[in-house]
Parts: structure tokens; C-alpha cells; sequence
């Protein structure tokens, strides 16, 4: 098998792709293959990317009363849990946080709001003023996830100085009835196509560890290859007391590895970041992101649950001599 990955990635390095059936037999790889798999995948982002790391922050900008039943979230109405609630915060505290992500060395910042879509009055307007200042005053690039949205919303953010819009599928066409059934992922869908025709870039990705297998990891980064977005966020699952998947325990340090390489192989040259859960789910292998083809992580805390000390993570970089990038890189 080694000698299969290694051809792959001659391909891949040549310009060329892996095909579906190739991609699920990395999927299936156990032992020590993997560690051939985690370095190929390496060497991969470094043809494409440098070995430069690039940090994003978020601030959670509305928390809670979610009207999706996503069975992942905290902030879903459907569920009973601590996760904070409250409305749009303010436009000087939406700025401070871009101050306070800059000076932790991010080069993104999102701004993000709970529920289906954000309303196009007073929410919208606050939203793209603090955009606004945050370009004036910051060297950070802007960021939004609000939700589903149309082409006048996705125009106006890109209008105020939004570089980036976020948008995760969060899993497979073919698993999301089990994870969400208020809406329809082809709404999802929609929104990337919207965002990318308002000449936005796009950070699209998803959650591991819903109880999804190893195919439907697969099929999700092929989707997100054919609609080619710009940057891919892999969070795993952190179980949340009162939501649906409280109890579940269903993915390792070394099945979030795999899954990193496996979307290394099959979008080359994107920026892939790790993001939610890897405290949790990697432990003591957080390092060996940036070993099997993560170029980038999170910075900071998440929507409804801490991180690590910015330090920390400072302090994981510095040891893996891996240097970070700026924001114009």
C-alpha cells in the first residue's frame, strides 16, 4: 500500500487527483500505513503551502435560541444545555475581539452569529460596520458565518470589506438526515454558490465523530472539492450535556489523523484548518496536525466551549519550529 500512496501523491504533486476509489482505500488503512499516509500527506501541504502555519480566531457574536435541530449543537432550541444566550453583541465588541485575535497572532477572524440566517436590518448593518472598522483599524482579515443567506446579503458583507464567508456542510449529503432535518442540505449548498458568486471567498468544511463512517468522510471532501471553496475547517465532536449526541464516542486521535491526510489528499492545495474539539479528541497528539497535512488551527476559544491558552498553542509551534503566517501571506 505504501507504494500506492506514494504514486498517489507524485500524481497529486504533478497537478493531478486521487479518484473516489482510491480516496477510500486511504479510508481504510490501518497501522503502521498510516504513518506513511500522515507523511505523504505532508509532504503534499508543503509543495502547496510552505510549512507556514496560519491561525484564525472567532468571537461568537450571537449565542443561542437556534432554530435547527442540529444534533451536534449547543445553541440549537431543540436542546437543553448551558450554552450561553444572548443577542448581537455590539460593534465595539465585535472590534475588540478582532484587536484581541490580532494580537494572538491570527491572521482571520469570523464573526458568528447563531440561528438559520441573520436579518437584514439592524443585525446586518451593526455587522458590516464593525467589518468596516475592523479593516480601518486592524490588519486582520474579516470573516462571517451567519447562517443561510442570499446573494444581496453576501454582496453587502463584500461591500463592507468581508474577504472570507463561512459556511459549513458539517457532514455528508448522505448522513445529514441523521445530523439536521430543519432544513435541506442543498440550502447549504446554495449559500456556498451565493458567497463565491458575490466574489467572496469561501471556508467550508464539517464535524467528525456524528457517528458518520469513513465513506461519508470521503464524500464529503469530494463535494467540497467540486465546489471548490477556498478553505476547509475539520472540527471533531465534542459531546455537549443536553444535545443529541451527549453520549457519543465515535472517533480516535488516530481516526482524526486520517481523516486530516484524507482531505489532504483529496484537496491538494486548500488551506485546512483544524478547529473544534481537538483538545478533546487528539490529547496528546494535537501536534501531529501539521504532520499529516493540517496547514492551519484555531486560536482561542469556540463558540460554546473554551480552548487552550493562546500561550499554549504559541508554545506547540515554537517546539515543532513550525513559524506562523501573516495575514497578507
Amino acid at each position: 500500500m505504501e507504494k500506492n500512496i506514494a504514486t498517489f501523491a507524485d500524481r497529486i504533486i504533478k497537478g493531478g487527483e486521487i479518484t473516489r476509489g482510491e480516496a477510500l482505500e486511504l479510508s481504510r488503512l490501518k497501522g503502521s500505513a498510516l504513518f506513511f499516509l500522515f507523511a505523504t500527506a505532508n509532504r503534499i501541504k508543503e509543495h502547496y503551502l510552505g510549512d507556514k502555519v496560519y491561525l484564525c480566531s472567532i468571537i461568537n457574536a450571537k449565542s443561542g435560541r437556534c432554530p435547527e435541530n442540529c444534533s451536534f449543537c449547543a445553541q440549537s432550541s431543540h436542546h437543553q444545555t448551558d450554552a450561553p444566550v444572548y443577542s448581537l453583541v455590539n460593534e465595539e465588541r465585535m472590534v475588540a475581539g478582532a484587536h484581541e485575535a490580532e494580537r494572538n497572532g491570527s491572521s482571520c477572524y469570523g464573526i458568528i452569529t447563531s440561528g438559520t440566517t441573520i436579518s437584514k436590518g439592524t443585525e446586518l448593518e451593526t455587522i458590516c460596520r464593525a467589518v468596516r472598522r475592523i479593516g480601518e483599524e486592524t490588519g486582520i482579515t474579516p470573516s462571517c458565518s451567519l447562517g443561510i443567506i442570499d446573494y444581496e446579503t453576501a454582496c453587502a458583507l463584500k461591500g463592507a470589506g468581508v474577504e472570507t464567508y463561512h459556511h459549513n456542510l458539517e457532514t455528508a449529503r448522505s448522513f445529514f438526515a441523521n445530523v439536521c432535518t430543519s432544513h435541506d442540505y442543498e440550502e447549504d449548498v446554495e449559500t456556498v454558490r451565493v458567497a463565491k458568486k458575490a466574489g467572496l471567498k469561501v471556508c467550508c468544511g464539517g464535524i467528525f465523530g456524528l457517528g458518520e463512517n469513513a465513506a461519508q468522510r470521503t464524500e464529503l471532501a469530494f463535494t467540497l472539492r467540486e465546489l471548490d471553496v477556498d478553505s476547509v475547517p475539520l472540527n471533531f465532536l465534542n459531546p455537549i450535556p443536553g444535545t443529541r449526541l451527549e453520549h457519543a464516542d465515535n472517533i480516535t486521535p488516530m481516526e482524526c489523523l486520517q481523516t486530516i491526510a484524507l482531505f489532504r489528499m483529496i484537496l491538494p492545495a486548500k488551506k485546512i484548518s483544524v478547529c473544534g474539539g481537538r483538545e478533546k479528541n487528539l490529547r496528546d497528539l494535537q501536534s501531529w496536525i501539521f504532520f499529516a497535512g493540517a496547514s492551519g488551527t484555531m486560536i482561542g476559544n469556540y463558540l460554546t466551549t473554551t480552548g487552550r491558552a493562546a500561550e499554549e498553542d504559541w508554545q506547540m509551534l515554537k517546539d515543532l519550529n513550525l513559524s506562523v503566517a501573516s495575514c497578507c501571506e
